[in-house]
Formats: structure tokens, C-alpha cells, sequence
């Protein structure tokens, strides 16, 4: 099996048990489940710059060593204060770290929408994610037939919250529907995890015109954000980038201020 189908045979399992120990009823009791979602359409349509949605993450499967005494209220906080328009929160704990408290813990201390980074294959995971407070999930067309993103679309929007739809091939554009806000193109391969944003580049003209397009991994420079969002795309998820140095929210507000030079400039 290649580093995805490791993942997602791992999250079925995980999910089952989750289902056991946490019935949804519970998760619905949650105080954040009532809660009215930050919205990230509207944070990023109030920016005339590319808006940045800075990542938070300890390790993943590539790099074992990102940053895994990061802290999860200091740096988000340092994101939102950097200018970021949103923060991405990964809570797979096998392969990047994180958990479900991770988004929980910060959650108050944000005035900005949320991310919830993880590998969702089921309903139950709608659940999870609105009750711990997250403003927007991610599918992975990859990890998803067409009918499963559709229902879980759909399922996300009715709980209040907004789609990012990841793609990684041309032969995935078919997944693409209504209840999709975003489509992500990822410029790492899940297979390899190598990245280039020659992926975002090459796959730009073929995406629907009424979804808002945003470029995934690799991006190491405000250069390349200047390149992409000439290009057509509007959103910039960037994590490793930051969180490999010591001060991820200190770097992030450094690429915020370049970027919008360049922007000027540009």
C-alpha cells in the first residue's frame, strides 16, 4: 500500500472505535456545536491580497521532525496575528501529530475560521469536526468515490460549515459539486510525497470558474504565491514553510509583508 491507503485503512479502524467510545448524540451536545462558523469565503473575499491559511503541524509521514514541541495556542494566535485569513489544524495523531484537542484548545482564543486537516471518510467525522469547533473541513477526492463527496458535502454544509474539496489528478474533476466551496489542488503527491506547484499550474484551466481555487504544499516563497495567484488561485495553504522554523508566527508575518510587496509590485 502507498503512504495514503496506509492512512485510510488506519482511519477506518480509528473511526470505528471513536464511533463506540463518543456516540455522535455526544458530540452534538458539544457547546461548539451550536456555534455559528467563521467563514473563510468571506475572510478571503474581504483581502485584495492572495490570503494565506498558515498550517499548523508537528511531523508528517515525509518529515518526521517539523516542529514537535510546537504549541497550539501560541502559534495560531502568532498566524491570525501575522494576517493569515485562516489557520489549518491537523489532528491525525499516527502520522502528523495532532488530535482532536488540538483545535479545541484554540478555538476560543480565534477570531478566524479553522481548518480541520484530516483524512475524513465518514459522516461521523462531520460530527467530530463541527462539535470541536471547526469552520471548514477537507475531502480528498483521492481518498473518496464521486457519491462520498457528494454526501459529505452536502452533510458538512447542513451542519454549517464550508468544503474544501482536494484534488490531485484531472480525473478527479468529476467529484467537483455544488456543495464544494473550494477546490484545492495539493502539489504533493500522496503517493511519494514529492511537491512541485507545476501541479497547481497544470491543472488551473481546468477547474470550474465558480469555485473558489486554492494551492496546496510545496509553496516555499511569496514568489511562488505571486506565480499561482497570476495564475487564478486565491488561497495559499502553507505549513511546513513556517512551522520548520523556530518562530513559525514571526516567519509567516515576514512572507505576509514580502507578499504584499510583491503584490504592489506586481
Amino acid at each position: 500500500m502507498n503512504i495514503l491507503e496506509q492512512i485510510i485503512a488506519d482511519q477506518k479502524t480509528l473511526v470505528e472505535v471513536n464511533k463506540k467510545n463518543v456516540p455522535q448524540k455526544s458530540l452534538e451536545a458539544s457547546p461548539y456545536f451550536t456555534r455559528p462558523c467563521h467563514s473563510l469565503k468571506l475572510s478571503m473575499s474581504e483581502s485584495q491580497y492572495p490570503s494565506v491559511i498558515a498550517e499548523f503541524k508537528r511531523k508528517s509521514p515525509s518529515k518526521p521532525d517539523i516542529n514537535g514541541n510546537a504549541d497550539i495556542l501560541t502559534v495560531p494566535l502568532s498566524y491570525q496575528s501575522a494576517g493569515a485569513a485562516a489557520t489549518s489544524i491537523l489532528t491525525n495523531q499516527k502520522y502528523f501529530g495532532g488530535s482532536d484537542a488540538d483545535i479545541t484548545t484554540v478555538r476560543d482564543s480565534l477570531d478566524m475560521p479553522i481548518l480541520r486537516k484530516e483524512f475524513i471518510i465518514d459522516i461521523y467525522q462531520l460530527y467530530e469536526s463541527k462539535s470541536m469547533g471547526a469552520d471548514v473541513i477537507l475531502l480528498i477526492a483521492e481518498a473518496l468515490d464521486k457519491e462520498s463527496c457528494k454526501l459529505l458535502a452536502m452533510e458538512a454544509k447542513a451542519l454549517g460549515m464550508e468544503v474544501l474539496l482536494e484534488l490531485h489528478h484531472e480525473s478527479e474533476l468529476s467529484k467537483i459539486n455544488d456543495h464544494v466551496d473550494f477546490i484545492g489542488i495539493n502539489n504533493r503527491n500522496l503517493k511519494n510525497f514529492n511537491t512541485t506547484i507545476e501541479a497547481s499550474l497544470d491543472m488551473i484551466a481546468k477547474l470550474p470558474n465558480d469555485k473558489i481555487k486554492i494551492s496546496e504544499s510545496g509553496i516555499q516563497s511569496p514568489l511562488d504565491v505571486v506565480t499561482l495567484w497570476q495564475a487564478g488561485y486565491k488561497g495559499f495553504l502553507i505549513g511546513e514553510r513556517f512551522m520548520r522554523e523556530q518562530n513559525p508566527g514571526q516567519t509567516c508575518a515576514s512572507f505576509i509583508d514580502t507578499l504584499k510587496t510583491l503584490c504592489h509590485e506586481n
